[in-house]
């Protein structure tokens, strides 16, 4: 029955004809593993195909659901995390794989007579393959990709004279957003693997012509193997290892989450993909009037050493021995893209032109009120705004009208009365002028960070009555300059304290329940805040899984000065039932929940409309020296921020916020099960390739 339908088929499509021009191949020097690159990598790219298409059956690219779809993927579809698995570790092993190929060609020599044009399409490859890793990064609207085409399509606008139509270009706009999203996600789905499947077919064609160019000895040569089922065999064999290395990444390695896209957190640091990093670093040396060596120099000069090598090498000699010259520029150039790769991974962003880019793209809340817009803000004031609310000091203080009352208005008595140095010092030690301020030390700044944000400060003072020198002391004392924390409830009431700030600076640690020693003027009124237990619903952040490696960042910087190192210190909270701050590992047992999603509720509550503690009796007196104020409903958090300190105080309970709820089976499971089922399979392909060998001998 087979034969007849196969038959049939061949009668009106050439299916024998095409099979043997693809596999009746006799290879000179016999089959290779070092032969399994290329195949591997087309291995890959089907892999990445199918695994894409079904990932668009749940994506949604638009900027507010893009990552929410991402990851409901990954945690509610049965086997989603599986695909997901497969489709990002697949395209770093693609691009690995790639590489690999091209250094074994290298070696090989086989870019040579005649097959120059063999060798280009693989270059128009390697350039395809990176610029899908590219635009594929930013689909899931997280820190990590939105970041990485922000500093790509950054770098794109320093070339010169076209720079900044590149740039908008790329983005769609001036800045990265939901056209820009649209436009990448058109560019990788429906061009460039558009593309990128063409070239493989020439590729491929041009490879077929000419046949492999098998070992550059030309003894070893003379004997010759067969491409089936020799090879063919070889090649499937690699292919299942490294499927099933990938299965296994995906189950023990998973994808990472970077948490939601939030182009206003300065705390994230920016970077590119691995596979730009070279780039990336090298950008550093290059400064002012040297920028454009950079950015169109030392790529246009690493295309051209790469496509036009079998042009400026035409010797037909292929031993590797006897190319010296060749074999050493190949290993300085391999070795100093290696090590530009390792240092961008560690250094930190240091390129003037993207930082500054990316410091004018973001977004920037309006500080001065319409008496003031005629007077503009100096560079340096400028970069201490930037500071300030960076560091979350509006969570504390109020700036024309707007933002918290724990410490006092800035622009108006706040700061009357002080020099340069009194406010330098109460920058660096808050307790040096008054031992019981709350005030955090910004010991983390440096000198001309200070400089810039007191000349800021400076700027905000308005005409108003002259107040005593230490009225100012105590309002500047009485509220921390930053986003942060408070206490909540003790006893049996829900119980939580901490939020962070993304952007690097230190949490508001308390409100004084009374002026500290020579105050003359008491500090702003606390807002009132709801008691405890009596909490607004959860809010968006709830539902964002966020990340808990970058949360952790947040509470190093925000949250340890309340809470002490991973939220375990009991930090004195007088007035309160406890008299301290309850902890954050091991949390209140009415907040904690194993389900991610309840357990982010819980404590979202709190961080969104803020929190008072009950009171405590006498003397301490029923008003709590530490509150906590409503982080999401003044905006002083935003839900990606929130999520991910959501996401590290339940890693501190011992709860993954991006669990997967609905695998299907169970990752490590699966595993085992592939594992079986790949022994299986290689022993059947090793008994098949004998057979074959067999008959085709005999």
């Amino acid at each position: 029955m087979w034969s007849r339908v196969a038959a049939w088929i061949n009668e009106r499509w050439p299916v024998q004809a095409v099979l043997r021009w693809s596999l009746e191949e006799e290879i000179p020097g016999g089959s290779s593993f070092f032969y399994t690159f290329g195949s591997s990598a087309l291995f890959l790219f089907i892999l990445q195909a199918l695994t894409g298409v079904w990932q668009m059956l749940y994506y949604v690219p638009t900027v507010d659901h893009a990552y929410a779809s991402v990851t409901y993927l990954r945690s509610e579809i049965p086997l989603g995390w599986l695909i997901h698995g497969l489709h990002y570790w697949g395209y770093n092993a693609f691009i690995v794989l790639v590489l690999l190929h091209v250094a074994r060609v290298f070696i090989w020599g086989a870019y040579k007579q005649p097959r120059q044009l063999t060798w280009l399409a693989g270059a128009v490859l390697l350039l395809l393959v990176l610029a899908m890793t590219f635009t594929g990064a930013l689909l899931p609207w997280d820190e990590l990709g939105y970041w990485a085409a922000e500093v790509g399509t950054s770098i794109a606008g320093t070339v010169p004279i076209l720079g900044d139509f590149i740039e908008r270009f790329m983005r769609a706009g001036p800045t990265m957003g939901q056209l820009a999203l649209a436009r990448f996600f058109t560019v990788h789905v429906a061009i460039f693997s558009g593309v990128l499947a063409l070239f493989i077919a020439i590729h491929l064609v041009a490879f077929r012509q000419f046949r492999s160019v098998g070992p550059w000895n030309a003894e070893r040569a003379r004997r010759t193997g067969w491409f089936w089922p020799d090879q063919v065999f070889k090649d499937l064999l690699v292919a299942s290892i490294i499927l099933l290395a990938l299965i296994g990444l995906s189950a023990f390695v998973p994808a990472p989450i970077a948490g939601a896209a939030d182009p206003s957190d300065t705390s994230y640091t920016p970077k590119p993909e691995w596979s730009f990093l070279f780039l990336y670093q090298a950008l550093k040396a290059f400064q002012g009037r040297w920028e454009p060596v950079g950015t169109v120099g030392v790529p246009l000069a690493l295309g051209l050493i790469v496509f036009l090598l079998p042009f400026y090498d035409r010797g037909q000699e292929r031993n590797p021995r006897k190319r010296v010259a060749a074999m050493a520029v190949a290993f300085i150039l391999a070795a100093g893209l290696g090590a530009l790769t390792l240092a961008g991974y560690y250094s930190k962003p240091g390129a003037a032109t993207t930082t500054a880019k990316r410091t004018a793209a973001m977004p920037r809340p309006k500080l001065v009120t319409k008496a003031q817009t005629a007077t503009p803000l100096s560079p340096s004031a400028h970069q201490g705004e930037q500071l300030f609310y960076a560091n979350g000091c509006i969570g504390c203080h109020t700036v024309n009208g707007k933002g918290g009352h724990v410490g006092p208005d800035l622009s108006g008595e706040g700061l009357r009365g002080h020099t340069r140095s009194w406010i330098t010092v109460q920058l660096r030690d808050s307790l040096a002028h008054f031992p019981n301020s709350p005030m955090p030390a910004f010991t983390y700044f440096s000198d001309a960070q200070v400089g810039h944000l007191i000349d800021f400060l400076m700027s905000l003072k308005t005409p108003v009555a002259p107040t005593a020198p230490e009225a100012g002391a105590a309002s500047l004392g009485a509220g921390r300059g930053g986003r942060g924390a408070r206490a909540a409830g003790p006893g049996p009431k829900p119980r939580f304290a901490g939020s962070g700030d993304p952007a690097g600076g230190a949490p508001p640690r308390a409100q004084s329940a009374a002026p500290p020693p020579g105050a003359t003027a008491a500090a702003a009124p606390s807002p009132q805040l709801p008691a405890s237990g009596k909490q607004g619903p959860p809010g968006p952040a709830a539902e964002i899984v966020g990340n808990a490696s970058h949360g952790a960042v947040l509470f190093r910087r925000i949250c340890e000065t309340c809470h002490g190192p991973q939220g375990m210190d009991k930090v004195p909270n007088p007035g309160s039932d406890d008299g301290s701050v309850p902890p954050l590992k091991r949390i209140d047992p009415e907040l904690f929940s194993q389900d991610p999603l309840l357990f982010a509720q819980n404590i979202d509550r709190f961080i969104q409309h803020g929190s008072r503690p009950a009171g405590g009796a006498p003397p301490e007196g029923p008003n709590p020296k530490l509150d906590m104020p409503a982080f999401g409903a003044t905006n002083t958090l935003t839900q990606p921020e929130i999520s991910n300190i959501e996401a590290y105080v339940e890693s501190l309970n011992g709860v993954n916020r991006a669990r997967i709820m609905h695998p299907g089976i169970s990752p490590p499971l699966f595993f085992v099960l592939s594992a079986c089922a790949f022994g299986v399979t290689w022993l059947t392909l090793g008994a098949w390739w004998l057979a074959i060998r067999r008959r085709r001998v005999g």
